[in-house]
């Protein structure tokens, strides 16, 4: 956990440069996709997460880069999408995430955005963790690089 910790913390620090560096809308389209898998964590996304997940992205530094009327719009078409069915949800997100297989430098940064999305609360739990995991198997990279 502290090896986690360590790296979310040093990460966090470059983590906007990085953004920055990736910014367009398939890049925050899948940062928005995994912020709403995180919400989903437990099988549900109750208002509490929304507001949650919405303070968070309007506070962020690493998501401040791009047009929060559009991070907004994107997080409430992922919400819905789990809404309506969680596994369509689940594969929509995935979907998002999936443009950047094979591509570990962009996907080093969703991963470090949902996992500072995932501990924003000062828990990042159980199931936010496999969560995070699982993006970490679409995106090919190695959950144990960050601790997971």
């Amino acid at each position: 956990m502290s090896t986690f910790k360590s790296w979310l913390n040093t990460t966090k620090n470059g983590l906007t440069e990085q953004v920055k560096k990736y910014k367009n809308k398939d890049f925050m389209n899948a940062v928005v996709a995994g912020c709403a898998l995180v919400a989903a964590a437990d099988g549900k996304i109750e208002e509490a997460e929304k507001n949650k997940m919405a303070g968070y992205m309007n506070m962020s530094n690493e998501l401040k880069v791009f047009d929060m009327r559009d991070v907004i719009t994107q997080f409430n078409f992922y919400v819905s999408n789990f809404e309506f069915s969680p596994e369509i949800g689940k594969q929509e997100a995935l979907k998002a995430i999936g443009k950047f297989t094979g591509k570990p430098d962009v996907g080093r940064v969703i991963v470090g955005v949902c996992s500072a999305i995932g501990s924003a609360d000062g828990d990042f739990d159980d199931n936010e963790k496999a969560v995070v995991r699982h993006i970490c198997g679409v995106l090919g990279l190695n959950p144990g690089e960050f601790s997971l």
